[in-house]
């Protein structure tokens, strides 16, 4: 047997002991250290993660881009691959990442495509595909940064190299799992908006979400992906108005007048 590369994975999670045991399984025996940073959980998590050996950190929640920052600080190496719970290191990928070892000198991190499985199917076509993600990295050459409550994104200084195997990533079980994410996704989207001073847009409230639905299903054809791919462009149109709409009744939400009615 081969040793270990000299990585450190690091997972943030919360309750996540449905997604742990693939995704910990997916890294077992072939990095040289899990570090799994939990927050505020209260299932199984913990009992879980021991079985693969990780070790395992208590922290509290600061938000995305900060809880991850200090998660990193906790890693024993330099390169640190960083993974979310309910996503998975394909065969691919890891043979990629094994590979690249050998060009660690020459670059600062690694991006690869990562790949949403949606009811019954494999997403590669769309917005949701090839989603390039940049979670291999020199913890002296990057950093979380982005915005504060969400879309949080690696900012690394220095080349970084492609890899082609795919992340697989189990972000919604279920097609209510993804109808239940349009309303704090639209939440952090009037934080964001009133954090930069910015105003509803009849404009964009019209245009945007047509946009989205005709460059996911048309553009990026994700009208490959079958009914799902269908689904997933009219969602995603729909999400952008929702948000609009919410930072409309954001802007212009009023109690009734004592004494009045509709007539």
């Amino acid at each position: 047997m081969s040793a270990p590369l000299p990585i450190s994975v690091v997972v943030v999670a919360k309750n996540e002991a449905r997604n742990l045991p693939r995704c910990l399984a997916s890294v077992q025996g072939w990095v040289a250290e899990i570090v799994l940073v939990l927050n505020d959980t209260t299932d199984a998590s913990e009992s879980i993660a021991a079985k693969f050996g990780a070790r395992i950190e208590h922290r509290p929640w600061r938000g995305y881009r900060d809880t991850k920052n200090a998660a990193l600080a906790l890693a024993a190496h330099n390169w640190v691959l960083s993974l979310d719970a309910d996503e998975e290191v394909s065969p691919a990928l890891r043979a990629d990442i094994t590979a690249f070892i050998g060009d660690l000198d020459q670059f600062s991190g690694a991006r690869f495509p990562r790949k949403v499985w949606f009811i019954d199917r494999w997403i590669t076509h769309g917005d949701w595909y090839p989603d390039y993600s940049l979670r291999l990295f020199r913890r002296d050459h990057a950093r979380w940064g982005g915005d504060e409550f969400v879309h949080e994104k690696i900012e690394c200084d220095g080349p970084v190299a492609t890899l082609r195997g795919d992340l697989h990533h189990y972000s919604f079980p279920t097609l209510a799992s993804h109808v239940a994410k349009i309303n704090p996704f639209a939440d952090l989207f009037v934080r964001q908006q009133q954090a930069r001073g910015k105003k509803f847009s009849l404009a964009a409230a019209i245009v945007r979400p047509g946009w989205r639905f005709f460059r996911a299903y048309v553009i990026k054809r994700g009208f490959l992906d079958g009914y799902p791919g269908f689904y997933i462009a009219w969602a995603t149109a729909f999400s952008a108005f929702v948000r609009y709409s919410r930072l409309w009744e954001e802007e212009n939400r009023k109690e009734p007048l004592p004494g009045t009615d509709e007539h």
